[in-house]
């Protein structure tokens, strides 16, 4: 077991797919600390639009040219974030919010995850203006009916996508 590192933050999610919101977050997380982790949820029920090896590989397309992004990690996650945090030292997790009822949902998760794990903090960063309306269910959404997301999704992504 790795001591958690306040220096480390945690970007969990489904990236399913990943949208431009989740780049300008990943980004943003790279000025603030020192290693990053992305850590792509593989929940054995759930299929997705894209597998957790391909969210992960689409992550790596996104991330490739970021400033710091040799401080990045892209790892899947089974199972309990806590543990996941555990695992791989990271003592932040990073939230992006969109909105109000998105801090309502988080604060709940945090506080459980705080509980389980005293040593972990979460960080709640404010979606930029330009991508506030961003999430990948709306991607999906609309790119499953023929509808254009070239505005919403880097461009290998975008590339994926066309492809399905």
């Amino acid at each position: 077991m790795t001591a958690l590192d306040p220096q480390h933050a945690i970007f969990p999610g489904s990236f399913d797919p990943p949208t431009l919101g989740h780049a300008d977050l990943i980004a943003r997380a790279l000025h603030l600390f020192q290693t990053v982790t992305l850590a792509v949820g593989a929940h054995p029920k759930k299929v997705g639009m894209f597998s957790p090896d391909e969210r992960c590989e689409l992550l790596r397309g996104l991330t490739a040219d970021l400033p710091g992004q040799d401080r990045l990690r892209i790892v899947k996650l089974e199972g309990l974030l806590v543990d996941g945090c555990r695992e791989h030292g990271a003592g932040v997790v990073l939230r992006g919010l969109r909105s109000g009822a998105d801090f309502e949902y988080e604060a709940q998760m945090a506080a459980t995850n705080r509980t389980m794990e005293a040593e972990l903090d979460t960080l709640y960063l404010g979606a930029s203006p330009a991508v506030s309306h961003l999430s990948s269910t709306l991607v999906r959404q609309i790119a499953s009916m023929g509808g254009d997301v070239s505005a919403l999704v880097p461009p290998n992504v975008l590339a994926a996508l066309a492809a399905l």
